[in-house]
Order: C-alpha cells, then structure tokens, then sequence
C-alpha cells in the first residue's frame, strides 16, 4: 500500500527539531505533549523506522529523521503555498514587526523580499529595538510580529532559529591579547552582555567596558577597528572578524534562541509573514563566513 504522509504529522515532527524537544513542540502545535509523542509514533509506523534516539541527554534526529526533514519542510512549505493560494483572500494592510538589529542584514532582506512577492498589498513597518523594548511593546499593542534573542532557559514563543553565541574580534588585529580585555558589548539589559560578563567574571579574566551601544553597527565598528572583543550570535558576525575559542583563553558562553512572538490581535497577513520568517531563519541556513585564529585574515 503506498504510504501517504499526514500534514500534521509531519508539522509536529518538524516542530519537535525547531522547538529542540517535545515540550516546547506541544505548545508550538497547541497539543498536549502525549498527544505530540503519539503523533510521532504515527509517523514512524508510516515510516517504518524510528525518527528520533532517544536517551538521558534528551531527544535527537535519528539518521532516517534527519533525512525526512528536509523533505518535510519542503512539503509542508508547498502545502501552505497552496492553500494560500487557493482559500486566502488577496491580503492587505499592514504587519508592524520589530526585531533587533542584529538580525536585519542578515535575514531581513530576503524575508521582506519574498512577502512583498506574496503579499504585495501589505505594508510592513520594521521597528528596531532591543528585545527587553520590544517584547514591552507588544504587549502594548504597538507591534504585531517581534523577532526577540531568548534567555537560555526562559524561552518563550516560537524557536525560529538556535545557534552558537560566539567571541569574536578583528581578523586583522590583537584585541583579544590586550590586558584587561577591552570589550564592545550592548547595552545593560542585554542577556549576551550579562552573560558575557558572567562567564569572564567565573573564569578570572579581568576586563573594561571599552565600548557600549545599542545598535549592532556601533559595537561591530569598535571590533572591526580592533579595539575590542565582542560576544554575540554567531549569524551576526561580519566576514572580517574571526572567532574565539577555549583554546584561546575564551569561556563558553549559551546557545542563542530566537524567539517569535506575536502580538494579541493575529490577522493572516501576521501569519503569512510568520510563514517567511520562520522560513527564512531555518536552522538549515549556512552561517556567515568569518575567520578563525588558526586561518590567516584574507
């Protein structure tokens, strides 16, 4: 008998990967999360081969899971498209979403690129700020979608994307070798900046708060000038900076998570621009290229 995946199978199961386990997926999917484990279970006997290992660290892609992925996110994509297509009125208005500026160059381009090609009756109003101001915002009703960096441990929303929250300083220069380091760091209220700070603190490393900015720009100018360190999301380093490792006398420091949030009043303009977010920040994106210490600066 030909085989004939379910939709909402295979949106759980992709859930569980971009959520990182099954209690998250349960309240990205809005099931509860025996109900999630049965759906997977369904898919595996559809399948006829288990999808995820199991063990005490916690749930991973088993090798027939990881190849199914990709084939469930095109799937699912496809799907949506349809539907869209087929059953949405033609979309207008506007969508207000805010984010911080880290992630503007680096995703923001294409997403908006493609919803103006879907929706292009709808205005998106992109405000920039730090995820402390902005999740304050929609809780006042003045944004729609926010794209916010998560405490680790405290993460909220929808997981659009996880990676690794790096040291990094200029290719071309030896700020990392300066006593006390000098860093280049955001704001207070910033979690990498607390957590930074924490983890040189626990290491013994002394330290300067060399340069402080709210923006993006401002700290990467400092790094790339070699006159600091900086920590941050790996995604948001520029091809001139190199990363820092144990190796080099740099702590570890916790995975970033990128959160969406939506606002209290959800329109399907919202929601298809959720859809290119969430396609955009797939964890499956190559990261940016930057240099390590053992490559020689280009």
């Amino acid at each position: 008998m030909p085989v004939n995946f379910d939709t909402d199978l295979l949106r759980t199961f992709v859930a569980i990967v971009d959520a990182g386990g099954f209690t998250q997926a349960a309240k990205q999917v809005h099931r509860t999360q025996s109900a999630v484990s049965m759906q997977v279970r369904r898919l595996e006997e559809q399948v006829g081969k288990p999808l995820f290992q199991r063990d005490g660290r916690g749930v991973q892609l088993a090798p027939d899971g990881e190849a199914l992925l990709g084939y469930a996110r095109r799937l699912l994509k496809l799907h949506d498209e349809a539907v869209a297509a087929l059953t949405q009125p033609e979309l207008a208005g506007s969508v207000r979403l805010g984010t911080p500026d880290d992630y503007v160059a680096r995703f923001l381009p294409d997403i908006l690129a493609r919803y103006a090609r879907c929706c292009p009756r709808v205005q998106v109003e992109v405000l920039c700020e730090p995820s402390v101001n902005l999740r304050r915002l929609l809780a006042e009703d003045r944004l729609d979608l926010a794209l916010v960096t998560c405490l680790p441990g405290s993460e909220s929303g929808e997981i659009v994307r996880r990676e690794p929250t790096v040291w990094a300083c200029s290719a071309r220069h030896l700020a990392h070798e300066v006593e006390p380091l000098p860093l280049a760091l955001f704001q207070p209220g910033c979690w990498c900046r607390d957590a930074a700070l924490g983890a040189l603190a626990q290491s013994g490393r002394p330290y300067r708060i060399a340069y402080t900015s709210a923006s993006i720009a401002g700290v990467l100018a400092a790094v790339s000038a070699g006159l600091a360190v900086t920590a941050g999301a790996r995604s948001a380093l520029t091809p001139d900076l190199r990363v820092l490792m144990q190796e080099d006398g740099f702590p570890p420091l916790p995975i970033t998570a990128i959160a969406l949030l939506r606002g209290l009043r959800p329109t399907p303009a919202t929601e298809q621009l959720a859809a290119h977010i969430r396609e955009g920040f797939g964890a499956d994106d190559p990261l940016p290229s930057v240099c390590s210490l053992s490559e020689e600066p280009a």
